[in-house]
């Protein structure tokens, strides 16, 4: 029936006459009906032609209200399952169909920057290790300040390899929970040498026989309970993974548990502040109290604020912009700006080794010895007391 609708509309329409006017008229309504409705549609419906033409059945298009004028032309108001091998979508999706994502040159720079926090403080540990002499409380500090920044740039390096080589919920809570616990401790420690220090000069005296080794240790694994209690957080239920609505700038961390270590970070600033400043007093009450060594102490305190001034401001530089943005941001803001402040922060772990560890001239010792077996003359081989320019 459809041939004999195809030659109905080929044929060159003769004059009308009365008797065809009357014959098509009457001939087929229900066909004429169905192609005005067809057409003021904007398309003709589909549907399955019958096997034979000549059937009547309610398949046929002369009985069908909606036929398929081109049965055998797939793409043709056809569906998705009609065409093998390609699949038709409701909306347009231009986003490029890849295989591999691509790599964000921040986390390349995140990861490089991870690499060499890594190699600083392996150094350091190393050094720590291998010289018997340096077993007192302030090298255990710097050694576990060392031992937190080494596990914070390994941990940026397995969060590369965890976001483009290896999938997974599990891998990201576990990389997670190695950067929170890492740099949570760093700053604890950073904290813990800053009041070892000023204990040494407000208890002078009494500071060697307080401030043993066994103390120290036990200072020591107290901030690392703590951290490892904070790194199992997010692996214990507290992410966003469930309801992204939830997550801060840092994924899959809540914004909840992002405000609530960023406000822990500031107690910490404001608390190493107060310590410097109370240090800042004690040196320069020192150098008024000896008359007769005043120069020399005068000198010294100097350079004990000048470097407090350094440990301070590069603290704050690296950690206050992180801080401040995971308290007022989401993750709807700009991801550039997390980067940012997040690789400020991890270049804290590159510059504390250069402050508390190779400044010290019992470390550089360390490190001349390890590296070419001499010393230079300008340390001694023995190890020095500490002045108040060590702060």
């Amino acid at each position: 029936m459809v041939s004999r609708l195809l030659i109905i509309s080929i044929q060159p329409i003769p004059p009308p006459s009365s008797s065809s006017s009357s014959s098509l008229t009457s001939l087929h309504p229900d066909m004429i009906l169905s192609l005005a409705a067809a057409m003021s549609s904007g398309g003709i419906p589909q549907n399955t032609t019958s096997s034979s033409p000549f059937d009547p059945s309610p398949l046929d298009p002369w009985l069908d209200p909606y036929p398929d004028p081109y049965p055998d032309l797939p793409g043709v108001n056809a569906s998705s399952s009609d065409v093998p091998g390609r699949t038709y979508t409701s909306d347009l999706d231009l986003r490029p169909l890849t295989s591999q994502q691509d790599v964000s040159p921040w986390d390349v720079a995140l990861c490089v920057t991870g690499t060499l926090i890594a190699c600083e403080n392996a150094l350091v540990i190393a050094v720590l290790f291998y010289t018997p002499t340096l077993r007192a409380p302030m090298f255990i500090l710097i050694g576990s300040l060392a031992f937190a920044d080494l596990l914070a740039g390994l941990g940026l390096i397995l969060n590369f390899v965890f976001t483009y080589l290896v999938e997974g919920e599990v891998v990201t809570l576990v990389a997670t929970g190695i950067l929170i616990a890492a740099f949570s401790a760093s700053i604890l420690n950073i904290l813990a040498i800053t009041v070892d220090r000023y204990l040494s000069l407000y208890n002078a005296l009494t500071y060697h026989t307080e401030r043993t080794v066994l103390f120290t240790y036990l200072v020591v694994g107290v901030i690392w309970l703590v951290c490892l209690v904070l790194g199992v957080l997010p692996a214990l239920g507290w992410n966003c993974l469930d309801d992204q609505s939830t997550c801060s700038v840092c994924r899959p961390v809540t914004k909840s548990n992002a405000v609530a270590l960023a406000v822990f970070f500031l107690l910490v600033f404001a608390l190493m502040m107060q310590l410097y400043l109370q240090i800042c007093r004690i040196a320069f009450r020192h150098a008024q109290q000896i008359a007769v060594q005043h120069q020399f102490l005068a000198m010294s305190t100097t350079k004990g604020v000048q470097t407090l001034s350094v440990i301070l401001g590069t603290f704050a530089t690296c950690w206050l912009p992180f801080a401040m943005y995971s308290i007022v941001a989401d993750s709807s803001y700009p991801i550039i700006y997390t980067y940012s402040t997040v690789l400020l922060a991890a270049c804290n772990s590159v510059i504390n080794p250069v402050i508390y560890a190779f400044r010290n001239p019992d470390i550089q010792k360390g490190l001349w010895l390890a590296c070419c077996g001499c010393v230079p003359s300008n340390l001694s081989l023995r190890p020095r007391a500490r002045t108040s320019s060590d702060v």
